[in-house]
């Protein structure tokens, strides 16, 4: 799915909203039958954690990780081990791995973001929130971005909510969501 709007018209607060990241002054959130801001700020964390992937056009890595450790951060935060066949899957189905030990000043925008949609992923989330994940990359890597998260809906039944200005990117969503305003027309 893809949500469309002017900027300032809500699409961030939407996502931020269903990830669990940003509480909703009036309403109800619910993702699987559970109003998730019901939750404690414990039990977000571990939503956020457990269900949701979320990638930005900054790629947020924390930058004394190498590759390796940003992709598993979000299991290392919640205790869980991780699985090397599967981290060594994804290294290459993101085309990284020959650059696992490498701290994030070292690679590519392209890079960066693949990095970074590993974190998202490694989890196996029924959710990937992507804020703008092509805004600051070039036509080729912002194509093999939008190959992998084809793929991640397509072989992980994973729902893919992105915010982008590309149209070309726009056509391949399944739906698109328009919002002007702070509401969905």
């Amino acid at each position: 799915m893809r949500l469309c709007g002017a900027s300032g018209s809500g699409k961030s607060t939407l996502l931020h909203l269903i990830g669990g990241v940003d509480r909703p002054t009036s309403g109800k959130v619910f993702i699987d039958g559970k109003d998730i801001h019901k939750f404690n700020d414990d039990e977000l964390a571990i939503f956020r954690r457990r269900q949701v992937g979320l990638i930005y056009q900054f790629y947020n890595l924390i930058p004394i990780l190498n590759v390796e450790e940003n992709i598993t951060l979000p299991l290392d935060l919640d205790n869980r081990p991780v699985n090397k066949q599967k981290l060594s899957e994804m290294l290459k189905l993101l085309g990284l791995e020959q650059r696992r030990n490498h701290l994030p000043n070292e690679l590519s925008g392209g890079q960066q973001q693949r990095t970074s949609i590993g974190r998202a992923m490694i989890t196996n989330p029924a959710i990937i929130l992507a804020d703008e994940p092509t805004g600051n990359l070039d036509s080729k890597a912002s194509d093999e971005i939008v190959a992998l998260l084809k793929k991640s809906n397509r072989d992980y039944k994973q729902t893919i909510i992105m915010i982008t200005h590309n149209m070309e990117i726009a056509k391949i969503a399944d739906r698109i969501i328009k919002i002007e305003d702070g509401k969905i027309v």
